[in-house]
């Protein structure tokens, strides 16, 4: 069972950050000189379908994983080790990337056009950095911290 999680959770999250690094380093820079914010619209209505239920994987295999490694819930946020700082690290950034994808969702996307494109750019490439340290704690999860 584990190595079966392992290997969806890696399968999410190739999913996840694929799509925000074509997404930051292709998509946004065309439409930000074309001013055009339907190119994102496009690639975002595509994007949606694989993106979001690779997230839900990522978060319920990482949630799964987290229990497997440490079975005390209260010790992820106990923070006296390096698995619990890492997986608390990997929960806060979950709660980040949930807040910037809500606010981009209901604040930013409604009324998104020419004018206030470089704010969804802003939020994308936070969304794509978040998503790089996932895997970063998530490789320091699997090798005992990169320090």
């Amino acid at each position: 069972m584990y190595k079966l999680l392992v290997t969806l959770h890696l399968i999410g999250a190739s999913i996840w950050i694929g799509g925000h690094v074509v997404l930051s380093a292709v998509i946004l820079p065309r439409a930000l000189r074309n001013r055009d914010p339907s190119i994102v619209r496009d690639f975002e209505a595509g994007y949606e379908r694989i993106g979001l239920p690779a997230l839900l994987l990522q978060v319920l295999t990482g949630l799964s994983l987290a229990y497997y490694w440490l079975p005390q819930v209260g010790a992820w946020f106990a923070l006296d080790s390096t698995l619990s700082r890492l997986i608390a690290t990997k929960l806060a950034l979950l709660a980040l990337t949930v807040a910037l994808a809500l606010h981009a969702r209901l604040r930013v996307i409604p009324r998104l056009g020419a004018d206030n494109l470089t704010v969804l750019a802003y939020h994308v490439f936070a969304v794509t950095l978040l998503s790089l340290a996932f895997l970063v704690a998530g490789v320091g999860i699997r090798t005992g911290g990169l320090f």
